[in-house]
């Protein structure tokens, strides 16, 4: 007689279970010398696992071991505790019938090894009980020898009715968990199985690919829904797809479904799921999904070389490049990820191609592989996130698709947009500098409003390039304008003075060229320039455009120098929006309203002439803005000018308002009437203080000395001027003849005090 092992104490106690009891069994000498033997060549089999094998978790007991009395309580409630139901034959068909997945322990009553066998079985059937396995024991030798036990003991595995026996070591109670537990045993051919969370998190890590059918016995669609699925289960099932169901809410809301039912796909290595979201009654559909989740090379990246993937970047909208290498160990992998986004790009309208085209790569500057970039109107934006994180990298196409984002750029990029942009604004920054990524989320904000001035910004990591441009700290900006830099000194982290700086006429003033704009900022000059000129010229078809335009940029400066804003746009719709038909066109907008030039645009004095005359600078009824050089102009071409000198006051505004009730009358009067915004030009004409009037006649000047609000006296007073022609005259005449008697009068003075000339003496020898 022997007795087996009291576990009381284990070693390692991670959760509670039962503890075999210490039952004396009459063991054969020959068995017990069998054992003995047998023992070296399997040491990790038998009752002491949590010895052998220290990642199984050890059975024992959870509590206060110093406290006999309840270690005591334990163990009387262990002896007197059968934790594995005695069936009987009906109760056993009863269970067939009505529990999923049963292990039914078939064992004889007389034997002596029954008893340590049901003991092995007693440690499991609670872990068992986590996996949704009903464990029972039945000493029915009818139902035994029926199920293929002619002498118990043995274990049959019942699921769904349908039954498989153990063939293992039945003393190894681990062994009879794994063989219980193993996705392979629960699984049945003909329908999809209902697993539960713990099994489900054991079929995930033994199967590269499962599939799971969420699913709610409150849900009316979910029964169609499964009898659908049911058709494809075997055909997922043979292409390697483990397919499971499981009725569980809250499991279903962890991995983001919160309407039921629905469809994930999980792959082994990857952290989140995959959701269906196509037709849950289309079972050909789901199907072809799955074996796309699971295969994604069969719709693959499409892959593009030379001449055919730059016309793709220059003539797409949206075009996302996969720049990677053979000779790259990650390459390969992280295609394979992105293989799973590439249909999602398509449907938010993002061309995905991935090249091993070295040339193309270096010429946007990209040497270390992978690399993705983004093309949107062949503006290049690199990714500079972790490539094998696909779903960040959907997230940052679908935004760069959506939003406009500073590109982030290389150094052979920026050279290239440097040559080849007009208005460039560089954002200098570095890695793991907290203020520059603050500084360049608020920079984020004045992005749109850079793109309306027709300011393409972009942002660069490279330390070694900044140092050319004299940039020792970071962050920093830099200003290209036709490629000639401009370096920002001012406060970074105030984004409008840097707008400010960015859009100011004298940063963005080229030298000898005509400023190009696009449609958005063409439609903002004209609401906030009052004398705007626009040539509308195209750059592919029209062979003069560009003589024409190379003879306009010599009287750019000089229009400029007149108050009048140049500008050139090559956009058929901003040429149709402005019903302009034929190309080239130059239009002159004063205020918004239009005046086509009819003339020879390759003569440039009679375009300069059409641009600061009198008749095409008047607006009726309306005082005109003008500057020193129009100023000028007009006082040589008119005999009679009235001026009238204001500044940012509301007593200059409300002046200005009453002075616009009398322009027509001094339009009859033959006087031109125009404002100044020019304190400084005004005090050389004697103004001290404004608001004022200055009447010119002839270029000779006269200040109104009146009220200035009251606008009926200001127009009788520029009458009186108007028509004193020979009251002046006499009065110059006058002064003249005043003059001329003035100097005649000074020279007979002159005259007659003149000392009168001395007789030289007579020598004596001539007297």
């Amino acid at each position: 007689m022997t007795y087996e092992p009291y576990q009381c104490c284990p070693t390692k106690v991670q959760s509670p279970t039962k503890v075999p009891k210490a039952t004396p069994t009459k063991v054969p000498f020959k068995k017990l010398d069998k054992e003995k033997h047998v023992a070296p060549e399997k040491p990790t089999k038998g009752k002491n696992k949590a010895l052998a094998k220290p990642d199984k978790p050890s059975k024992g007991k959870k509590g206060n071991l110093l406290d006999e009395t309840e270690v005591l309580d334990w163990m009387v409630r262990q002896k007197e505790d059968e934790s594995i139901e005695e069936i009987d034959r009906d109760e056993l068909f009863k269970y067939i019938e009505t529990k999923e997945f049963l292990a039914v322990v078939f064992y004889k009553e007389e034997d002596p090894l029954s008893p340590r066998i049901l003991r092995h079985v007693e440690l499991i059937d609670d872990e068992a009980a986590e996996y949704g396995i009903k464990i029972v024991k039945c000493s029915d030798r009818l139902m035994a020898k029926k199920y293929g036990y002619r002498n118990p003991p043995g274990i049959t595995y019942f699921r769904k009715t349908k039954y498989i026996n153990y063939d293992g070591d039945i003393d190894d109670e681990e062994e009879i968990l794994d063989w219980l537990t193993n996705p392979e045993n629960m699984e049945l051919t003909d329908h999809i199985e209902k697993v539960n969370k713990k099994m489900f998190h054991k079929i995930r890590q033994t199967s590269d690919y499962v599939a799971v059918f969420f699913y709610s016995n409150d849900c009316k669609q979910c029964p169609k829904v499964l009898a659908e699925i049911e058709h494809i289960d075997d055909d997922a099932d043979a292409a390697g797809i483990n397919f499971v169901k499981i009725d569980d809410r809250q499991m279903a809301k962890d991995f983001g479904v919160f309407a039921l039912p629905a469809v994930l796909f999980f792959k082994l290595g990857s952290k989140d799921p995959v959701i269906y979201a196509g037709d849950l009654y289309d079972g050909q559909q789901l199907l072809s999904w799955l074996l796309t989740q699971k295969n994604p090379a069969g719709d693959v990246i499409e892959a593009l070389e030379g001449q055919e993937l730059l016309d793709l970047i220059e003539h797409s909208t949206s075009v996302a490049v996969y720049f990677y290498s053979l000779d790259c160990e990650q390459c390969a992998g992280i295609l394979e990820e992105l293989e799973n986004i590439d249909d999602d790009c398509d449907r938010h309208g993002i061309k995905f191609v991935k090249t091993q085209d070295y040339s193309i790569s270096e010429s946007y500057g990209v040497t270390d592989f992978p690399v993705l970039v983004y093309f949107e109107n062949n503006i290049p934006n690199v990714y500079e996130g972790s490539l094998a994180e696909e779903e960040e990298v959907l997230q940052w196409l679908i935004t760069q698709k959506t939003e406009d984002r500073i590109e982030l750029i290389t150094r052979v990029m920026l050279e290239n947009m440097v040559e080849e942009t007009q208005y460039l604004a560089v954002y200098f920054y570095k890695l793991n500098c907290h203020i520059c990524d603050h500084i360049l989320e608020e920079l984020e904000k004045i992005d749109d409003e850079c793109d309306v001035y027709g300011i393409h910004m972009v942002k660069i990591q490279d330390p070694q390039l900044a140092k050319r441009y004299s940039i020792k700290t970071f962050p920093a900006m830099v200003y290209f304008r036709n490629g000639n830099p401009l370096l920002f000194e001012g406060d970074l982290q105030n984004e409008e003075s840097i707008l400010e700086w960015l859009i100011d006429d004298d940063n963005r003033e080229l030298a000898d060229e005509i400023e190009s704009v696009n449609d958005r900022m063409l439609e903002r000059l004209l609401y906030e320039s009052h004398l705007l000129a626009v040539f509308f010229y195209d750059e592919e078809d029209c062979p003069e455009c560009q003589d024409i335009l190379e003879s306009l940029e010599q009287i750019d400066g000089e229009v400029d120098q007149f108050g009048i804003d140049f500008v050139k746009i090559a956009s058929p719709e901003a040429a149709a929006a402005h019903n302009i038909i034929n190309i080239p066109s130059l239009v002159y907008f004063r205020k918004r309203t239009p005046m086509l030039y009819d003339g020879d645009l390759h003569q440039v004095d009679r375009v300069l002439q059409w641009l600061t005359s009198q008749e095409v600078f008047e607006i009726k009824n309306e005082i005109e803005e003008v500057n020193r050089k129009m100023l000028d102009k007009l006082l040589e071409e008119n005999e009679f000018l009235a001026v009238y000198f204001y500044e940012n006051s509301v007593e200059s505004r409300l002046v200005m308002d009453r002075l616009e009730n009398i322009d027509s009358e001094t339009d009859n009067l033959d006087i031109t009437f125009v404002k100044m915004h020019d304190p400084r030009y005004a005090r050389k004409w004697g103004v001290t203080k404004l608001p004022a009037i200055v009447y010119f006649r002839k270029r000779f000047p006269s200040i109104y000395r009146g009220d200035v609000m009251a606008e009926d006296e200001v127009l009788e007073w520029l009458r009186k001027n108007r028509f004193r022609q020979p009251e002046l005259n006499i009065f110059m005449y006058g002064l003249i003849a005043l003059s001329i008697a003035f100097v005649m009068y000074t020279a007979f003075l002159l005259q007659c005090f003149k000392p009168a000339a001395t007789t030289p003496a007579q020598h004596p020898k001539q007297a």
